[in-house]
């Protein structure tokens, strides 16, 4: 199977009506969007490789979801709508199976999400995935990281720590192994796996919020970045940081770590006025997306842990880090 035919018995759908947003999909040099009339360009790259970012043996239909997902995410922390996608994948060699497999997990979340493949590039070499997606909303809607103000309350979307969990049991780490109830490995394991974009939550926020991104690399460490580009402080309530039935029998020390440097969990983490509390909830039922109020945003720089005893302590802001 050469490079065309693998490109055209995988990725093109001839079956699918091209949505309006695409004017020129695969098959030129270019492919051709159309954003709707005076609303801006949101664009996102990331790549995964293999033993990098992904275990040899993963199911390739999760690896297919995944690999868009991190993408969408990125779309979510900015409050915008998806328009298409490209694909450069790198193959050590064109296995059919594994490629059908990948394929429909790219393409379920695509669908859902009404996201095309509208292009990209195919090569030999290491396993190798590189997403860049594009989506669309209006001037002054984006949900900057520059955008935090002293006063503001912290939210967090769903639950942070599950997926650092499932790699430590993957990895046979002993604390892990020893203070786990019966299946976490499975039931975990999707979390790591098929994370959720929160694409609706990041739409109905936009205009609403004030400053966001995804959790890629661990909330305290991806918090600093917020903190940093608006020149601001945190404090997180370790109170109320929703915690996962399986992260309940940890030692103290690992759920913390789990839950505030643990990466890979792409939830949104933004903040909000006070005011706009009640704003808040209705996004989250309207999306129908968990959100819990977790800490606030203060005028001096620096990362604070309350725990319930009241006791304040320095966070530091680490997280994940391809080079550190």
């Amino acid at each position: 199977m050469g490079e065309f035919e693998l490109i055209r018995r995988h990725f093109q759908r001839h079956t699918q009506p091209q949505p309006a947003q695409v004017v020129l999909g695969i098959g030129d040099d270019c492919a051709l969007l159309q954003p709707a009339p005076g609303h801006q360009l949101a664009i996102s790259s990331d790549m995964l490789v293999q033993g990098r970012h992904f275990f040899a043996d993963v199911d390739p239909a999760a690896l297919g979801h995944k690999a868009l997902a991190v993408n969408l995410s990125d779309l979510a922390a900015m409050g915008a709508r998806p328009l298409g996608f490209t694909l450069a994948l790198a193959l050590p060699q064109a296995d059919n199976a594994w490629l059908s497999a990948f394929a429909q997990g790219l393409f379920a979340l695509a669908d859902t999400h009404a996201c095309p493949l509208v292009g990209g590039d195919t090569t030999r070499g290491p396993l190798n995935i590189c997403i860049t997606v594009f989506g669309e909303l209006q001037p002054g809607q984006a949900l900057r990281r520059s955008a935090a103000q002293p006063g503001d309350d912290l939210y967090l979307s769903g639950r942070t720590g599950e997926a650092r969990l499932e790699l430590e049991l993957l990895l046979g780490t002993d604390w892990a192994q020893h203070h786990t109830l019966p299946g976490a490995l499975h039931r975990l394991r999707p979390r790591l796996e098929r994370p959720t974009p929160r694409l609706a939550l990041g739409q109905a926020l936009a205009g609403l919020a004030h400053a966001a991104l995804d959790l890629s690399d661990g909330l305290a460490g991806d918090l600093g970045h917020i903190l940093h580009a608006s020149g601001v402080g945190a404090t997180i309530h370790q109170a109320l940081l929703p915690v996962a039935p399986d992260l309940q029998a940890l030692p103290e020390a690992q759920r913390l770590d789990c839950l505030l440097h643990g990466g890979d969990d792409y939830e949104l983490l933004f903040t909000a006025a006070p005011a706009q509390r009640a704003a808040v909830a209705a996004a989250a039922q309207t999306s129908q997306t968990p959100v819990q109020r977790i800490g606030h945003i203060n005028a001096a720089p620096g990362l604070w842990l309350l725990n319930a005893a009241g006791e304040q302590a320095t966070l530091s802001p680490r997280g994940f880090d391809h080079f550190g």
